[in-house]
């Protein structure tokens, strides 16, 4: 039997028992209907397509659009008001989804993320693991009002005129995704240069007015985005990227140092103040914060919100290495997070590193070190990426290289996303950096790193990164590439690379490296 109920589930029941839910929490089901001659099950739903669920694998979808769905149903929004009132500061955090099963099918737990958002897991007991099915927010787009593009729904579209006399490019996002993944997405479907990616993050944060999760709501914004147009030289368009230059036919080699400073302020402070008081419980006196210092890292906070880390005082730096590098392992994450934002700042990064040897203690820190949560690692790669951003920060880079090396190339082969995005992000700012000193020792070491990421990646922007890193290097001096051609083999890496992931701009790049191999 079933059965579609309003919270946007259809639920399989068999003999009194519910044995299975299928569930896409954006997603209003309209009408639900078996067919009778193969018990195959076919939903109709609000945005306006026709699913079909089945139980024998010879009609499964192929594996791209399974992953499209669990995608779209994990990256979906959950306005509040259909979960009720929730208590933030009760709720388990991401260690209960392995530490503890299920009761029945389809039961419901919220999630209290290390960013601050509450993340919505179903029971799966044929899968016998907890499932996200999406994002709770309070925000723009919870009361269910979605706008329409190229077939799909979002909370806003905003226009973007990139060219005086040519009609704007859309720019859609929903409130539940990543800022900096969209804008990722749009620099690359409209050949936009990557260095805009921060700029174009913080002009999706700043028009949507705090509906970004975790932050306040605007009321009555324009839902089409209109009053929030992006035009060249409009002064009132906060954060906008400025008129990009015409596309360049060649992708390689990458001039331009990649860095990673979207971030959400409040929810990491909080998340921090949340941890500090928790070392205050058990009686860590050693290692907490006393209100003093939460005060000044309040500041400290602040400060980075503007943009004027500069002014950061060298105390409040002290009290964000101490929640980096001393707290729990469990308790790192929010400071690592400031540290990233710090080391993209040229006064911060000259204190790290001459006054509190920053690279030495995260090392000693065990952050790079195999038990390390994923988390905390992925943070501190970010870190390290960061550190380009600055002309003391890249000398740092590059005298501190052998270390940094070292700490990071034993995840070269981890199926963490975003930690294996973070390593290959941090080889494009050093291939680049190795552009103006032609160190042949460093340059092998790091195309041998990417011989073994490429033979092993799984995601396409992890791969994407990887080739342009690759093709970069490659480009400094002929004789790389008859290294990489004779002796790493790295033919047959990107032939795995671009049988992985078969995107246009994958196989854009993957022809300009193998001109060079061969050439």
């Amino acid at each position: 039997m079933l059965f579609a109920g309003e919270d946007r589930t259809v639920r399989i029941w068999e003999k009194n028992a519910c044995v299975q839910t299928i569930t896409h929490p954006a997603i209003s089901v309209w009408t639900v209907a078996v067919c009778s001659e193969n018990g195959d099950i076919v939903t109709g739903a609000s945005d306006r397509l026709v699913r079909v669920f089945t139980r024998e694998p010879q009609r499964y979808a192929d594996a791209a659009a399974i992953e499209q769905f669990s995608e779209d149903v994990k990256s979906s929004a959950i306005p509040q008001q259909s979960v009720g009132n929730i208590n933030k500061e009760k709720l388990p955090g991401p260690e209960f989804l392995t530490q503890k099963s299920g009761t029945k099918e389809g039961q419901v737990q919220m999630i209290l993320e290390s960013n601050g958002n509450i993340t919505a897991y179903q029971w799966s007991m044929a899968a016998n693991q907890w499932v996200s099915v999406g994002t709770v927010v309070d925000q723009a787009g919870s009361d269910g009002r979605k706008i329409s593009y190229n077939g799909k729904e979002y909370d806003y579209v905003f226009d973007v005129d990139i060219e005086e006399g040519k009609p704007p490019l859309k720019l859609p996002y929903n409130v539940s995704q990543n800022p900096y993944e969209v804008a990722r997405k749009f620099c690359e479907d409209h050949k936009l240069p990557l260095t805009y990616l921060d700029q174009v993050t913080n002009f999706i944060v700043q028009n949507t007015q705090g509906a970004t999760l975790g932050q306040s709501t605007s009321q009555g914004a324009d839902p089409w985005g209109t009053d929030a147009r992006y035009r060249p030289g409009d002064a009132t368009a906060p954060q906008a990227p400025p008129q990009p230059p015409a596309p360049k036919a060649k992708i390689l080699p990458q001039k331009d140092y990649l860095d990673i400073l979207t971030a959400n302020h409040n929810p990491i402070f909080k998340k921090l103040q949340e941890f500090n008081q928790a070392l205050v419980n058990d009686g860590s006196k050693g290692l907490s914060m006393n209100p003093s210092d939460v005060e000044q890292l309040n500041g400290a906070v602040s400060l980075l919100e503007k943009g004027s880390a500069k002014d950061i005082d060298p105390s409040a730096i002290d009290l964000i290495v101490k929640a980096a590098t001393e707290w729990p392992e469990d308790k790192r994450l929010p400071g690592l997070d400031l540290l990233r934002l710090l080391f993209a700042a040229e006064e911060p990064v000259a204190y790290l590193t001459t006054e509190q040897n920053i690279l030495h203690r995260l090392a000693n820190s065990g952050v790079f070190a195999p038990t390390s949560p994923l988390n905390n690692t992925m943070m501190a790669v970010r870190s390290l990426s960061n550190l380009f951003k600055t002309d003391v920060g890249r000398a740092v880079a590059g005298n501190e290289f052998d270390q940094i090396h070292e700490s990071v190339s034993a995840f070269l082969t981890t199926p963490n996303r975003n930690l294996i995005i973070a390593i290959t992000t941090l080889y494009i700012n050093y291939s680049v950096l190795l552009a103006g000193d032609n160190n042949a020792d460093r340059v092998l070491s790091l195309l041998d790193d990417l011989n073994k990421i490429l033979h092993g990646a799984k995601d396409s922007e992890a791969i994407y990164r990887a080739l342009v890193a690759t093709g970069t290097l490659l480009s400094l001096d002929s004789d790389f590439c008859e290294a990489g051609r004779d002796i790493l083999q790295l033919p047959s890496a990107i032939s795995a690379a671009e049988k992985q992931a078969k995107e246009p701009r994958v196989k854009n790049v993957v022809a300009e490296i193998r001109e060079k191999l061969q050439g």
